[in-house]
């Protein structure tokens, strides 16, 4: 994941509030980390340490140390300094920087950016920026829910019933996040957060209805912007000659992004309760939050008895 300094000039959301004010031929500079550096032994002229692929964050020291020295010894600071691939330089608190770093940086097609933050506010806000925009993210086919808290991923192939499956669950009272494409971002170290695409947002496809808006027929209280996926639960047809998990001892994982999640495969068929299976995975999900496994207790128990009736066997 990259992004160009040109998204960070549009910035809205985040409050940036950056202007340009020189190098705009490197506007299309890509960033790959969401790690910022204060060049300030840079300005001296020990470039041993310098990360250019960062944003260069100068505040009121840097600008007050550049404008104290010679001209002439803080112009050939800047100049070898411009000499590397610097990605960008933003200057803080509104200030005006040296007209001989606005020369290099223009020369060099470095951008220039001012905000009138405070340099601690700025690095806070553009860290939170760098680490939400550049994390590994990823789309997939589904349906993601809010059932009792766990965020249920729905997969299964086109018209197996997943829409259906998420309205039945609105209506009981749960609520939906994504229908159709969920986008997935991960969120360090290993939880992974979907939301629906803007253009759909709230919205759902159901077969003979159409598209639907969620949030105007049942309010507020049905939607969610974004969820952290607990478990996916995936919808199969049923196949008479498969043999299907009966116990659930063995808990089977889906990888997204690196992150193992719990993974459900649940065959589809004419009169079982889907919605009633969902709600049952989401609470078991829970308990075995708590540390108590259902399956692996019956296990137990029923190997327990059957190691007794084999003792009294023997006795007899």
């Amino acid at each position: 994941m990259s992004l160009s300094i040109k998204d960070l000039l549009e910035d809205k959301a985040y409050g940036l509030d950056l202007r340009l004010i020189g190098g705009e031929a490197g506007l299309v500079n890509r960033l790959y980390s969401s790690r910022i550096q204060k060049p300030g032994l840079a300005l001296t002229g020990y470039t041993e340490h310098l990360h250019p692929d960062r944003v260069q964050v100068l505040g009121h020291t840097e600008i007050s140390y550049l404008r104290q020295i010679p001209e002439e010894i803080g112009r050939k600071h800047i100049e070898t300094l411009c000499s590397f691939p610097i990605a960008c330089f933003i200057v803080t608190k509104g200030l005006d920087p040296p007209h001989f770093l606005k020369s290099a940086a223009g020369s060099a097609g470095i951008p220039l950016l001012v905000t009138h933050h405070q340099s601690s506010t700025f690095i806070s806000l553009i860290t939170k920026f760098l680490e939400e925009s550049l994390l590994p993210a990823t789309h997939i086919h589904g349906v993601l829910v809010d059932v009792l808290g766990v965020g249920v991923l729905l997969l299964g192939k086109s018209g197996i019933g997943k829409s259906e499956c998420a309205l039945d669950l609105v209506i009981r009272g749960h609520r939906l996040v994504a229908d159709d494409i969920v986008h997935i971002k991960k969120k360090m170290p290993a939880a992974l957060v979907g939301q629906a695409g803007e253009t759909i947002q709230y919205h759902m496809e159901i077969r003979g209805l159409g598209i639907i808006n969620i949030k105007d027929l049942y309010g507020v209280s049905s939607i969610r912007e974004k969820k952290i996926i607990d478990l996916v639960l995936e919808l199969l047809e049923w196949n008479p000659e498969q043999e299907y998990d009966r116990l659930g001892i063995d808990d089977e994982v889906k990888t997204i992004l690196g992150v193992d999640l719990p993974h459900l495969k649940v065959p589809v068929r004419p009169g079982r309760n889907l919605t009633s299976i969902i709600e049952v995975a989401a609470r078991n999900f829970l308990l075995k939050g708590m540390g108590y496994h259902s399956a692996k207790e019956f296990h137990e128990k029923l190997l327990a008895r059957m190691e007794i009736r084999a003792i009294g066997n023997e006795v007899e």
